[in-house]
């Protein structure tokens, strides 16, 4: 039998009938692209108030998603960022407002349906123990299957090419659980591409990555959406690959939307101030030209006349 999505949509990570050998590689050359729909979804989310028992977490907000665009989430913690990101994926029921996909709320719409179209990749999620990396691939592709309809040459296609776009296809009979952090995450990624969703939805994926995998991962979702046009939400902590990496920000304090647009008119001193309590200077980054956020703290700023400034060895003063 075929893994049916679970009621929210999620993938259930149970078996499939089907030969799970990885296919064969893509010939030399040959674009890594997953096809998704052409025509951008509108996603979007009216007067939506989400709350976990008698916590209010989200009150009354709204927000558009820009189709086909990268859309970072930011914000304090417990501002109730990866709340919004559960409830666009149907995964909180709202207890006001609603979240729609094309005019149509996300609760009429059909599990499979849903499935098909939306994908979620949680924060830090966890492979059952042994899971080769194209087991795991495999399993994006159980919301085309159906009693009359499982493994085909189409599903087959589709996970060789979402690990070769995600650059897995070396690593396909390894165990999930034994790559390092950021080829882990690549293999998530895989999954969610071969599900072939129009709209991708990321809850901080590059938690517990170093530098150089953060970058990777960000790189790759950029390309995702570059080749394919596939409309990408994420939560990210880091304000300056927000910036980076990100076509439309939303910045949130308190369960509210306190600003949103392009990078270079949400992230301003004002907004970093008022979001983050934090005091901050923003220039230019060299390499992409994104506002990028210097943080002063209480021990970098530039010292008061009564304040000495320190000395290294006797040298130079430094305010540090």
């Amino acid at each position: 039998m075929p893994v049916e999505p679970l009621p929210n949509g999620s993938l259930s990570t149970g078996p499939l009938s089907r030969d799970t050998r990885p296919a064969e590689p893509p010939p030399a050359g040959s674009p890594p692209v997953v096809p998704t729909p052409a025509a951008g979804p509108d996603l979007r989310a009216s007067g939506l108030r989400l709350a976990y028992d008698s916590r209010l977490v989200v009150d009354g907000l709204d927000l558009v998603v820009p189709p086909g665009r990268i859309t970072a989430i930011v914000g304090a913690n417990a501002c109730g960022k990866s709340t919004l990101l559960r409830a666009l994926a149907r995964l909180l029921a709202p207890r006001a407002g609603s979240v729609e996909l094309d005019g149509r709320t996300l609760h009429s719409l059909p599990s499979r349906e849903l499935a098909q179209r939306l994908g979620i990749l949680p924060q830090s999620p966890v492979a059952p123990e042994g899971l080769t990396v194209v087991d795991l691939v495999n399993r994006g592709r159980s919301p085309h299957q159906t009693w009359w309809r499982q493994w085909s040459r189409a599903d087959e296609q589709a996970v060789r090419q979402a690990l070769a776009a995600t650059g897995m296809t070396e690593h396909a009979d390894r165990p999930v659980d034994e790559l390092s952090g950021g080829q882990r995450q690549r293999a998530w990624i895989a999954m969610a591409v071969a599900q072939g969703t129009e709209v991708l939805l990321l809850d901080e994926p590059t938690t517990y990555l170093d530098l150089a995998h953060q970058i990777d991962v960000l790189d790759l979702v950029t390309d995702l959406n570059r080749r394919e046009d596939r409309t990408i939400v994420m939560v990210l902590h880091d304000l300056n690959q927000a910036c980076r990496y990100a076509d439309h920000v939303v910045a949130m304090k308190s369960g509210r939307i306190a600003a949103e647009g392009a990078p270079a008119e949400v992230i301003t001193e004002k907004t970093v101030a008022d979001v983050f309590d934090l005091n901050c200077r923003i220039t230019t980054d060299p390499v992409s030209g994104t506002p990028l956020v210097i943080p002063m703290g209480r021990h970098h700023g530039t010292p008061s006349p009564e304040t000495p400034a320190r000395t290294v060895d006797g040298g130079a003063p430094t305010t540090g």
